[in-house]
Order: structure tokens, then sequence, then C-alpha cells
């Protein structure tokens, strides 16, 4: 007496939940990379209540240890004297006339020092942001 098997065997391979795990894997790649912050060098910066927003080109930093560092556009920040931070911004207001300075500073820096670079800003007429963070409630 032979016997049939009632159900058959299927051979094939679903794509389909392997294409779901890459699809959520590129997702998740996607929104981790835009949340990398471009400033590496730790700074606290003050509180202030009311935030603007301004496409700053130019980055200037001061931490707490009163090490300047520039940087241009998207460059990497990289340390200079006082001396070089006027050169630095000519040139950069050189490449782009309507460019604005941020100034990175951190919040122990005695105010003398963020006064120096508030009068190279004022002697070259560049249009100067100071960044801060927004006040906790």
């Amino acid at each position: 007496m032979a016997l049939k098997r009632r159900t058959k065997v299927q051979v094939d391979f679903s794509m389909a939940s392997m294409t779901d795990v890459i699809f959520l894997l590129l997702i998740f790649f996607l929104i981790s990379s835009t949340i990398v912050v471009p400033n590496s060098i730790k700074v606290s910066l003050p509180q202030s209540k009311q935030q603007t927003t301004a496409k700053p080109l130019t980055r200037l930093t001061i931490d707490a240890n009163l090490n300047y560092y520039v940087a241009f556009g998207s460059q990497r920040e990289r340390q200079v004297t006082f001396d070089e931070i006027t050169p630095f911004l000519q040139d950069c207001y050189a490449k782009e006339p309507d460019m604005y300075v941020a100034l990175y500073a951190d919040e122990t820096v005695p105010y003398k020092e963020i006064v120096r670079i508030l009068n190279i800003a004022n002697e070259n007429k560049f249009k100067m942001v100071l960044a801060t963070r927004p006040q906790k409630k």
C-alpha cells in the first residue's frame, strides 16, 4: 500500500523579510548619521533665553584653557594663536563677503578674551554671532 504525502515541500526562498531588515538598517544609519555634531571641541556654552538662527560660515572657538580654534565652512577646527585669527578671518572674508563669524566661547572664558575677539570683528566689519545653548526650563 503506497501512502501519498498531502503537503508539498516548497523550495522557494522569500526575500521579503530580508529586504525589510535591510530597509530598517538603512533608515537607522541615515538618521544616526545626521546627529553628528560638527564641533568636536568640548566647550560649555553659556545659556540664553532667546535663540536666533544665522548661517555662520566661519567658526571661532575658545575653550576653557584659552586655546583658539578656527574653521571655515565644513572644515575641521584647527588650533591657532591669537595673532593668526585676524589674517584667517580676512582670508575667509575674501572668499565669502557675506559670512558670519560664530564665536563659541566656553562659559568660563574671561570676558576680556571675548572682547578681544569682538574688537577684531568690529575693526574689520565682520558680522559676529555669539553661540549659546538654550536655557533650561
